[in-house]
């Protein structure tokens, strides 16, 4: 038997990626998705995954991946990564692999690394309390030289490990700590605002090298991106690439993909946000996969073999000399109303040269709409594409605004 890939948490495009490859892979997902996966043939392990106790931990999964030969773990969401750390820990039997996973789970240890590594990071503490949270506000008012009167430093409080922008509380001044943060929050990340516009990066690696590299741009994030970037981003790809390989250097990261955000400045100065190894949201790599005209899903598993060769990887990317023609962006609809009846879609859209398809589904009678988590929880898409990527900023704008459910 071949080996496989342990595909950590249920996706079904990842699944329909690899059963049209022929790659050997089973899911490890929650019991919920076992009558599914057993009525369409696919592998599965069942698995509770939001717990570690004597009968849900790594050593125990091992034992049940050994009839599927898997030897290669693959984290599909957040909460999947420290999974993945611990099952290639075992099966490279190198343990630093659930360190790196850590990194990558708590943004504290994250920061910390980054700064030791030289990358570019802001003001940051661990915060434990609303008292550690104002001190912390002091401190980044006298490291900015305010004045009194003048108004405080903005920064950020973030979970240790939510992903994406789950609990994250923007401050933008001292009566903003008692009116956002609560009680719950505790303990975060609190970090400094950091200028500069803001985008993604999905970089592809294999052997600690960067092997493909996509900019995202984001027009609004959490709402509206396109792929690949604007010309501004693009004709900075060497200084971003450079930096991106310093990160994987600084890291350890030795295979997968990894998906950091920076915030580059007008002087080229590029500040280091955070980053995952998981899928990203946004749809990212569905747009990459259109834009660059190969498999980003399975490029993603595939990245995470070390028994692949150089030359055997190279076949699920694009050719280097490749030019994307087109751009391809998507706006993420979230109802602007705490209640909602139907759905309207406008006859503009339907004409409008650059549209290509949504995903959005009517409402079935009066639906109540519940809060965003994070930028989650998005009722679909709306998709585009086109060859100016100034027009392409316009309707994505355009769009976020239009109210598609009312």
């Amino acid at each position: 038997m071949k080996s496989s890939f342990a595909i950590l948490g249920w996706s079904l495009p990842v699944i329909e990626s690899l059963k049209k490859a022929d790659v050997p892979y089973v899911v490890v997902s929650f019991p919920d998705f076992e009558p599914y996966a057993k009525e369409h043939d696919i592998p599965f392990v069942s698995y509770q995954l939001d717990e570690w106790s004597d009968s849900s931990n790594s050593l125990d999964l091992v034992e049940k991946l050994k009839p599927y030969n898997a030897d290669v773990a693959v984290p599909l969401y957040e909460e999947t990564v420290e999974w993945a750390g611990a099952l290639n820990s075992i099966f490279r039997d190198d343990p630093r692999v659930l360190n790196r996973a850590f990194l990558f789970r708590n943004k504290a240890m994250m920061k910390r690394k980054a700064l030791l590594g030289g990358l570019r990071v802001g003001l940051f503490e661990e915060v434990y309390n609303m008292d550690q949270v104002h001190s912390f506000l002091d401190r980044l008012n006298e490291a900015e030289l305010q004045l009194p009167g003048e108004e405080d430093s903005w920064f950020h409080l973030k979970p240790f490990a939510a992903a994406g922008t789950v609990g994250h509380r923007f401050i933008k001044s001292r009566e903003d700590i008692d009116k956002k943060v609560q009680a719950g929050d505790f303990p975060c990340l609190a970090e400094s605002h950091l200028t500069g516009k803001e985008f993604s990066c999905e970089a592809f690696i294999h052997r600690g090298k960067v092997r493909f590299l996509n900019i995202t741009e984001y027009v609004h994030l959490g709402y509206s991106n396109f792929i690949p970037a604007g010309p501004e981003l693009e004709a900075k790809r060497e200084l971003i690439l450079k930096e991106i390989q310093k990160l994987v250097d600084v890291f350890g990261i030795e295979y997968g993909m990894i998906h950091p955000e920076w915030f580059i400045t007008e002087d080229n100065v590029l500040n280091f946000g955070e980053v995952a190894c998981r899928i990203p949201g946004g749809h990212i790599l569905e747009l990459a996969s259109q834009a660059w005209g190969f498999d980003a899903l399975l490029a993603f598993v595939m990245c995470h073999s070390p028994h692949l060769s150089d030359e055997e990887l190279d076949k699920y990317f694009p050719a280097k000399d490749f030019e994307p023609k087109n751009y391809f962006g998507n706006v993420m609809v979230f109802p602007q109303k705490g209640q909602i009846t139907k759905l309207q879609i406008p006859d503009e859209l339907l004409e409008e040269p650059y549209f290509r398809d949504h995903n959005l589904v009517a409402p079935i009678g009066n639906q109540k709409v519940g809060n965003r988590e994070g930028f989650g929880n998005h009722f679909g898409t709306v998709n585009f594409t086109g060859e100016s990527p100034e027009k392409m900023r316009e309707l994505l704008k355009y769009y976020e605004e239009v109210p598609f459910y009312v």
